[in-house]
């Protein structure tokens, strides 16, 4: 894969595509390698990626940063697909729906209202969150310079769920 900041990676960097994060394992001429696991590969959109296909790529933050935004860890939860893509007064709105049983709520598998949720590494706030589906509005900016342009119904993306709610949820189950 080649990008803008290549030349500022090392041998076991981790960097996010599409907010799965993966480690840099080699370089070549203006590109470096990663690897991604089978169980990766079962939980996101990476397998379907092909030549070509816009990919969101972001290096981790220096722990002495500025939070700008919510808490994205890179570690996907499962795959979701745009079901709805509609243009409204300056944004645009995406509805994604993901499979849901009441195991996966338990363990924080879920959207709330105006909670965080990760599309394809784009932290983003939930609105109109149901069982199954949520719904993100995306500022022009965002649309622009992200994957979000090449989204259309249909299109399968990786979400990543908030990890307070997870772990929050996981207390709940052992107390």
């Amino acid at each position: 894969m080649t990008c803008p900041f290549v030349d500022e990676l090392k041998i076991d960097q981790s960097v996010a595509h599409n907010g799965v994060c993966l480690t840099v394992v080699n370089f070549g001429e203006n590109t470096y390698t990663v690897t991604a696991i089978q169980e990766t590969l079962r939980r996101s959109n990476l397998g379907r990626l092909k030549e070509g296909s816009l990919v969101n790529v972001e290096r981790s933050m220096v722990m002495n940063g500025r939070l700008d935004g919510h808490i994205v860890q890179g570690h996907v939860d499962q795959v979701a697909t745009c079901v709805a893509k509609k243009w409204m007064d300056g944004s645009w709105y995406f509805t994604f729906r993901y499979e849901s049983d009441p195991a996966m709520v338990k363990k924080g598998y879920v959207t709330v209202e105006k909670g965080s949720v990760t599309v394809n590494g784009t932290s983003l706030t939930v609105c109109d969150s149901k069982l199954d589906e949520f719904s993100v509005a995306i500022i022009p900016y965002t649309y622009e310079h992200t994957n979000f342009c090449e989204i259309e119904e249909g299109s399968v993306v990786n979400i990543e769920f908030d990890i307070i709610g997870k772990y929050l949820s996981r207390m709940m189950e052992v107390r």
